[in-house]
């Protein structure tokens, strides 16, 4: 399964890439990852003119879009469309950061998982 990640390099610039998600166990029920750790859950619900400025993640987590997209813009000036249904990795907690921004006018729920 691939995410989007979005991480800091040695200068405190921020960057994408995409990452593999293994898929190692299959079930009748699917098939599934291993177990990936996690600190907790958070539901996150963000208003249709949401526009934040450059900024760091406050902690390393998963950011999964449940019913409408954000727009990240990088420290490199990569700017990726996280829709609905997607998922990213945020590990630029510090460095330059990178925008977010809402998508198409839309209210947007969205769970944070953090790992560390």
């Amino acid at each position: 399964m691939k995410i989007h990640r979005l991480y800091v390099d040695t200068n405190g610039e921020s960057h994408f890439e995409d990452m593999e998600v293994p898929l190692t166990e299959s079930s009748r029920a699917g098939r599934l990852s291993a177990r990936l750790p996690a600190t907790g859950i958070i539901f996150r619900e963000v208003q249709p003119e949401y526009d934040l400025d450059w900024h760091p993640a406050p902690r390393r987590q998963y950011i999964i879009n449940l019913d409408a997209g954000v727009q990240i813009t990088a420290s490199d000036g990569e700017t990726r469309r996280i829709g609905a249904g997607e998922v990213i990795l945020v590990e630029d907690t510090w460095g330059k950061g990178h925008r977010s921004k809402a998508l198409d006018g839309k209210l947007r729920h969205c769970i944070f998982v953090p790992v560390d």
